[in-house]
């Protein structure tokens, strides 16, 4: 079988500091911060009262009335995005064969505020077994997927993938590698969450995951950092078209880069914290680059999955350092969610985008809130830290973790 090439030739985003991917990059590279004081909900129980939520997003200017009762913002995320990447795609759906182009989305938790709603309806309204119709369709992870090819009439590969805070992840390897297997020659995949809910914050708190720096909350994302406490939750969404390589040149393509390897793996080791020498995470990184058929020394950037936890952080430097060795002096390392949050389920795909781009602007963007490095933390090694850095990159890495164990790495070719 001949070998295809994947390429990627669409980007679109809504995220807490940009609700277009230029409005993200932009924001990413100024090192702005998206967190502030919760608004959904009032927080005077919650031990953590601030999340990085969407900014200035209006759901009329997406959806009809009718439309708004049978979506949860999960999937309102998701369409947002996905209308945005094909767009920059510059497909024209009328000549291509619908049959090969697919749907693959990930989320980690679906449609949260869905089903808390629901069930304090349930609980407040007598206790009557009065539903919407729409409660299990709007709860559905999968359902996404389903949207989105109805709303283009696409009939390639369609489904969701769910491995907690790696599902988008995830749904960009499956993506890539049904395209190198010829079974399709464009898929739309990412991912999207909408979990700051009482019940997410509610929830991750209980797991004592979340920063509860209250009084500071602007610096509360601190990735790496040695004060830092805990992860802020975000939402949105992010949408990569990829395509079959030789497709999208006979079309005319803008090609904002090439898939060039991947890793997958499992820690096999905790329902919620990464093994503490990133053992799945070198497995990971490791088979991406054997894949690429590339060399340690040869990658410019990681957009690592620093989530600002105290375990999580140091699991990921070790491994990497265990993968390159001498050659992670060259390497910047960043961590975006200093300033987006952590979108959970869709945090792979809005950072895919933020390991693509620095491949056309030759610009890495900073993490932010990095005050102190980590006292077990090679001082050496280059975090990026609060403030962007221009550099030709023609290789980037992605890495994405969730609870479990799944890992995930993406490597990007210029």
């Amino acid at each position: 079988m001949e070998e295809k090439k994947v390429v990627v030739t669409g980007i679109g985003t809504i995220t807490p500091i940009g609700n277009t991917v230029e409005e993200y990059w932009n924001s990413l590279v100024l090192g702005k911060n998206g967190c502030a004081p919760i608004t959904y909900f009032d927080t005077k129980k919650y031990k953590t009262k601030f999340a990085c939520e969407l900014k200035n997003y209006d759901s009329s200017a997406f959806f009809n009335k009718k439309e708004k009762r049978k979506l949860d913002p999960c999937a309102q995320y998701g369409i947002v995005a996905s209308e945005e990447a094909i767009k920059n795609s510059g497909i024209n759906f009328s000549k291509e064969k619908r049959e090969r182009i697919g749907v693959i989305w990930g989320s980690g938790i679906g449609g949260l505020l869905n089903l808390e709603e629901s069930i304090s309806d349930y609980v407040y309204g007598g206790k009557y077994p009065k539903f919407s119709p729409f409660f299990i369709p709007k709860m559905l992870i999968d359902i996404t997927a389903g949207l989105i090819s109805m709303n283009y009439g696409l009939h390639g590969p369609n489904y969701a993938t769910v491995s907690s805070c790696a599902s988008s992840s995830n749904a960009i390897v499956d993506a890539y590698h049904l395209i190198c297997l010829g079974k399709a020659d464009i898929i739309v995949t990412g991912g999207s969450e909408a979990a700051i809910t009482q019940s997410g914050i509610g929830g991750f708190n209980a797991l004592h995951a979340l920063s509860t720096r209250n009084e500071d909350y602007q610096t509360a994302s601190r990735p790496f950092d040695e004060n830092r406490d805990g992860f802020v939750l975000g939402e949105g969404a992010g949408c990569l078209v990829l395509e079959e390589y030789q497709h999208a040149q006979k079309r005319g393509a803008n090609i904002y880069a090439e898939i060039g390897g991947v890793g997958l793996s499992g820690d096999a080791y905790h329902m919620t914290a990464p093994h503490p020498e990133g053992i799945g995470i070198i497995f990971a990184m490791k088979s991406a680059i054997q894949d690429a058929g590339i060399q340690c020394e040869e990658v410019d950037h990681i957009n690592s999955h620093g989530t600002s936890t105290r375990l999580g952080d140091i699991a990921e430097i070790k491994a990497i350092q265990k993968v390159f060795h001498e050659n992670i002096y060259n390497i910047n390392i960043n961590s975006t969610k200093s300033m987006t949050g952590h979108l959970l389920g869709a945090a792979g795909a809005i950072e895919a985008i933020a390991s693509i781009l620095p491949l056309k602007k030759g610009i890495i963007p900073p993490t932010i809130n990095l005050f102190h490095i980590d006292k077990n933390i090679d001082p050496k090694i280059n975090l990026t830290p609060n403030q962007a850095i221009k550099k030709e990159v023609k290789i980037s890495i992605c890495n994405t973790f969730g609870f479990g164990g799944h890992n995930v790495c993406i490597l990007f070719k210029k």
